[in-house]
């Protein structure tokens, strides 16, 4: 009766290691105390303690409904699925603002170490040191729960790679390459450390003013309960909700690169938190995330820098010295990279933050350690999406004794611009030829703002450059 896994635990890490494209894992969490965490157990474990949720419409937009476009309310998860339910005693509660019909609502980034702060017991049914990393449970993973149509705009993490286990409901995964960069639009605004936005509604793109979107190669998987899901660095990811209520947790693993990731996001937050703070403040312009709360000032943003870079030199000074010894994986020595939001609010600085290139020996993992990687019933590829298929279709990924199979899906959406442009609009680009002689907008274009530098200054090509002319500066 004992539970065979199709991976050892170093057979596991070596795949999340090396492997560069995203893949389901299926039958590694079958006893996962962590499979029964669904809506109506939580509710009961939390016993009426409050959680915010994101609230917005089920309407589907050409623009990404980025979080400062949504509503927030406090509510306990009995008073979400009453909601969700339409159980009349709703009408009253923090959701009845909101029809069900029309809007979807979203728990998300909720840290476990957290909510359940006096419950530490939990932390243990969520064990992933199945895939090669002791001594990682609940403390160091978050927590997502959402009803249908919930999502989160398409976006790259700066930091890590992702596992995420589907514990309730399924989820539908857009996924881009980080080679499909510029296809995306990148952009900083609105900002929040560690998560690059895209521009385009991955879900309903606008062709006309992103027709750079047309190139981006899209892969697809429709995550279902009982499956984890690889995200490698810096891969683009849409996640929405396609059942009535969905239930994640994920965890960031620490990589090498995340030394240069943390410099890189400090020059970018200097940038971004300059240039806004000396433009004169307009009543639209939500251009801080609600997850960083305040622009922090020059000052602090300097010391951060300063601090992230102190803690690439250390790093790489301890991967030098490590090699000559045998490396260590004691829980007490990781840092969270689950600490992905909110650094400075959970006390996170970046002197805590120091990730340890020794740690779970991630150096010594290379893509070419995988001769040959075991793709299967149990390692399933996310596939690239063909031409053919539209926007919305997806490969599902059965249930963990069936094999993936295709399922259908509808088109591109509307491939026009509707919305109005106001002035400081930065969604669409200005062709060459509506340029006047002279370099300057003629009458029906759009002038530039300061959003359309920032998308430029701290784009992640040059923001990349300049943290290496930066470091080469301080070594020096």
């Amino acid at each position: 009766g004992e539970d065979v896994k199709p991976f050892t635990p170093g057979k596991a890490k070596e795949i999340v290691m090396s492997l560069q494209q995203p893949a389901v894992f299926c039958n590694m969490v079958g006893d996962w105390p962590a499979l029964h965490w669904n809506a109506k157990y939580l509710s009961a474990v939390l016993d009426g303690k409050t959680i915010q949720f994101r609230l917005g419409l089920k309407t589907v937009d050409l623009v990404p409904q980025f979080e400062t476009r949504c509503s927030y309310v406090k509510a306990t998860l009995e008073e979400f699925l009453a909601w969700s339910c339409g159980q009349p005693s709703c009408l009253s509660g923090p959701f009845s603002c909101y029809e069900y019909s029309k809007y979807w609502a979203y728990a998300d980034y909720k840290y476990i170490a957290r909510i359940f702060e006096d419950k530490p017991e939990i932390f243990q049914d969520i064990r992933w040191s199945d895939f090669g990393f002791p001594g990682r449970s609940g403390k160091e993973s978050t927590l997502w729960i959402g009803s249908e149509g919930a999502n989160t705009p398409c976006h790259l993490d700066s930091y890590g790679c992702n596992l995420v286990l589907q514990v309730q409901g399924r989820k539908r995964w857009h996924l881009f390459p980080p080679g499909d960069t510029s296809f995306l639009y990148p952009t900083r605004i609105p900002y929040e450390e560690s998560s690059i936005f895209s521009k385009v509604n991955v879900a309903n793109p606008d062709l006309k003013c992103f027709p750079k979107f047309r190139n981006a190669t899209a892969h697809v998987v429709t995550l279902s309960p009982g499956q984890v899901l690889l995200v490698p660095r810096h891969w683009w990811h849409y996640v929405e909700s396609i059942d009535p209520i969905t239930i994640s947790i994920n965890s960031w693993i620490e990589l090498d690169a995340d030394h240069k990731a943390r410099v890189e996001e400090a020059i970018t937050r200097m940038l971004v938190c300059a240039v806004k703070s000396a433009e004169n403040p307009s009543d639209g312009d939500l251009w801080l995330n609600p997850t960083e709360v305040e622009a922090t000032s020059h000052e602090i943003n300097l010391q951060y820098l300063n601090k992230a870079v102190s803690a690439y030199f250390n790093c790489q000074k301890a991967s030098v010295s490590e090699q000559a010894r045998p490396s260590s994986t004691g829980a007490e020595q990781r840092t969270s990279a689950s600490c992905k939001r909110k650094k400075r609010k959970v006390g996170c600085e970046p002197e805590g933050c120091r990730l340890l290139t020794h740690e779970f020996g991630f150096s010594t993992f290379k893509a070419e350690k995988l001769q040959k990687i075991p793709f299967g019933p149990h390692l399933i590829e996310v596939l690239p999406q063909s031409q053919e298929t539209s926007s919305t279709g997806a490969i599902a990924v059965g249930s963990d004794s069936r094999d993936p199979h295709e399922i259908e899906g509808g088109h591109f959406g509307k491939l026009h611009c509707t919305r109005k442009q106001s002035v400081m609009s930065n969604d669409c680009e200005t062709p060459a030829h509506q340029m006047d002689s002279d370099s300057s907008p003629n009458a029906s274009q759009t002038a530039l703002s300061t959003n359309d530098l920032l998308d430029c200054l701290v784009n992640p090509h040059v923001i990349s450059l300049v943290a290496q002319l930066l470091l080469e500066r301080t070594r020096v």
